[in-house]
């Protein structure tokens, strides 16, 4: 069953303490990304709110995503900007999605990647790059859902 009214546009400041919300739950808790929070070097609530500034003030770096159902943000994911040498362009790098606990099977995540893939290809963006832990059998489908497709290469990071 679908959510009604899910209204999906970049962060502001009015919704940026849901957002914060949103991805301090999913940093702090979910299963997949603890079993490698280390190697990303998580930095904590702290890293997370300088982040969220650092999106509303460059917005040109990339921006997080908020789906919004009926006034509440229930959905966000961060969306990072970069360039593909084998697109020859601009391509999205997208972490953290993340939908609430209250709204998840409702159709909320779908509507908020696919209304983010119009907003990204009416941008000029010519793909979206994320990556999924391999035991989150559950989001591997619903990103195959979505026409995302494996690329059989590791995520792999170095702390600066």
């Amino acid at each position: 069953m679908q959510a009604q009214s899910i209204v999906c546009a970049p962060m502001t400041t009015v919704t940026r303490p849901g957002a914060a919300r949103l991805l301090a739950q999913f940093l702090g808790a979910d299963e997949h990304y603890r079993a490698s929070a280390s190697a990303y070097g998580d930095g904590g609530p702290q890293a997370l709110a300088r982040a969220l500034d650092l999106f509303l003030a460059r917005p040109e770096l990339g921006f997080v995503w908020i789906a919004n159902v009926g006034g509440e943000v229930a959905g966000a994911c961060v969306v990072c900007h970069a360039i593909s040498t084998s697109r020859g362009g601009l391509v999205a790098k997208l972490d953290d999605v993340t939908i609430d606990g209250r709204y998840q099977g409702q159709g909320v995540g779908t509507a908020m990647l696919e209304a983010l893939a119009r907003h990204l290809r009416e941008a000029g963006i010519g793909r979206i790059d994320t990556a999924c832990h391999r035991g989150n059998a559950g989001a591997w489908r619903f990103y195959a859902r979505l026409g995302y497709r494996p690329l059989d290469e590791e995520r792999i990071a170095l702390v600066l």
